[in-house]
């Protein structure tokens, strides 16, 4: 069974973070530089919430406000779902399937140590899938 501590090592080990108080001005032109849709929000090193493009777009760009003066608690997930990195991908693709969440944090001792997107266990699951359809191939030829 395949778990989040494998898909962790296929992805960068950098977990990146802004603070309830930034802007999400800000926060998003740190999402930009870092080439990412989502951060962890983090209070005194600990877990508040996660924050994506799509709660800017839902929560600024719909409702009229401005980017510069909204702060990211104002618009952050805060009712997070967290996994270990024991918990299976596919309990992690099922959990954001049935909450519609697309990020989940990875939490070791209450220590963030990564964020996994519902793009990341897609591509994890669909990479296994092609290594077995190879190996049975190769079983089959042989």
């Amino acid at each position: 069974m395949s778990t989040v501590k494998q898909l962790l090592r296929r992805k960068s080990s950098t977990v990146y973070s802004v603070t309830p108080d930034t802007t999400v001005f800000d926060a998003l032109t740190f999402m930009a530089q870092k080439e990412i849709g989502a951060v962890v929000v983090l209070e005194n090193h600990k877990l508040v919430g996660t924050m994506s493009e799509r709660d800017y777009a839902r929560k600024i760009i719909l409702k009229g406000k401005s980017s510069k003066e909204t702060f990211v608690h104002e618009i952050m997930m805060d009712s997070l779902l967290i996994v270990s990195p024991e918990t299976s991908v596919q309990e992690c693709m099922s959990l954001m399937t049935d909450t519609r969440m697309r990020h989940l944090p990875v939490v070791v001792n209450y220590d963030v140590v990564g964020l996994i997107s519902i793009g990341d266990v897609v591509k994890y699951i669909m990479e296994e899938q092609e290594f077995m359809i190879k190996e049975l191939e190769r079983y089959i030829t042989t």
